[in-house]
């Protein structure tokens, strides 16, 4: 008895550790409480539940429909608004639980606003204060004095030690957060890439109508571009030339990511990242991996493998059609695929030489080549991120 029940505690915990890798969606779970349907909308219009999404040890302060006061307001620029929200995202877990077991009732939290980079000095930390008879406030921690604090309500959702969504009473006032920020400069995605070692990465890109028309209509809502430098390209470009157009803009969009990382989020966040060829290829997975070493980030290109039909060589143009002949009945000494073999042969070479090269790019060499193209890309640093 004691052992059925032992075996029943592990298959319990694995099972929990397996829902909790499968991850989190924010909105989905902020979805089913329409109370909050607001702050769940900015939270998409931002793409601030994507980042959301990718940590671990997070702490999302939601306010209700009725209580979204400044958030609710028109005439702010969505990079304003984001950094609005940024402040109600705290980096490290707090849930019901927490709040009311801090040290010396008092603690300061980072959020992902402190993060981003934009907030100056201390102003993107909140503090939380335990008080006497169990109220809990938060005050961002460049609040003026007078400003209002908020007061925790409720817990919404906890998934113990990696979310925890809790309802405060109103928006946290932060006269940083708060603070206009105009709308991004027109940028020259090609011309910027010329300037930063990538000049034959972005002849490439100008090249494909395709792939640049999606990269561009994509860099005002957040984009991140890891290009490879001019030697990489050019030891790749062999292999470039003979894939075939639609694997071309494959590639290219492999190397955008639609949101924007910096060094700093790259390398606090890990998981999988989907990139622009992933949204514009049917049913095709074009991710990869980061993982964290260090003070620098790493990215995992394995999916590429699984790709080959689509940026396997172009076909080889066919050779003048054979004259039908009628085949004798073969001997017992001949073989009866000689005349098949002489056809497939000349159809699988991409040239009239049919050498071993030829067959192993057919064969799947290409993706190969393509990984070490895009980790190439990595290795010398080139990323280039360019913010909303």
């Amino acid at each position: 008895m004691e052992a059925r029940r032992r075996a029943l505690l592990v298959a319990l915990a694995v099972l929990a550790l397996a829902a909790a890798a499968e991850g989190y969606n924010i909105t989905k779970i902020l979805a089913a409480y329409p109370e909050y349907s607001q702050f769940n909308k900015l939270l998409t219009q931002t793409r601030l539940a994507q980042d959301i999404n990718k940590r671990r040890t997070i702490t999302v302060l939601v306010v209700a429909n009725g209580d979204m006061g400044s958030l609710a307001g028109g005439g702010r620029t969505l990079q304003t608004i984001r950094h609005m929200l940024q402040i109600h995202v705290l980096v490290d877990y707090y849930g019901g639980k927490k709040l009311h077991q801090l040290a010396h009732g008092v603690t300061a939290c980072s959020s992902m606003f402190q993060e981003s980079g934009a907030a100056p000095g201390m102003s993107g930390y909140v503090n939380i204060t335990q008080h006497r008879g169990g109220k809990v406030t938060f005050t961002a921690e460049d609040a003026e004095d007078s400003a209002p604090s908020s007061a925790f309500v409720k817990s919404v959702k906890e998934i113990p030690y990696d979310l925890a969504v809790l309802q405060i009473s109103k928006v946290l006032a932060s006269p940083e957060a708060e603070a206009p920020v105009a709308a991004p400069a027109p940028v020259n995605i090609t011309e910027l890439l010329s300037k930063k070692y990538c000049k034959s990465f972005a002849g490439l890109l100008a090249a494909d109508a395709d792939a640049y028309s999606t990269i561009n209509a994509t860099k005002d809502n957040g984009l991140t571009l890891f290009c490879p430098v001019d030697s990489a390209v050019a030891s790749f470009m062999p292999k470039y030339k003979n894939l075939t157009a639609k694997g071309r803009t494959a590639i290219l969009l492999y190397h955008a990511v639609p949101d924007y990382y910096s060094l700093q989020l790259l390398t606090s966040n890990s998981g999988k990242v989907s990139t622009l060829a992933t949204s514009n290829v049917a049913k095709k997975d074009y991710s990869f991996d980061v993982e964290k070493d260090g003070e620098t980030a790493e990215l995992d290109t394995k999916e590429l493998y699984k790709i080959a039909k689509d940026i396997a060589p172009a076909p080889a143009p066919e050779g003048p059609k054979k004259k039908k002949t009628t085949k004798k009945k073969p001997s017992a000494a001949a073989s009866p695929s000689d005349d098949d073999d002489d056809d497939d042969s000349a159809a699988d070479s991409p040239d009239d030489s049919s050498s071993d090269d030829a067959t192993a790019d057919k064969d799947g060499a290409a993706p190969s080549a393509v990984a070490g193209w895009v980790t190439a890309a990595v290795a010398v640093a080139s990323a280039l991120a360019l913010a909303a």
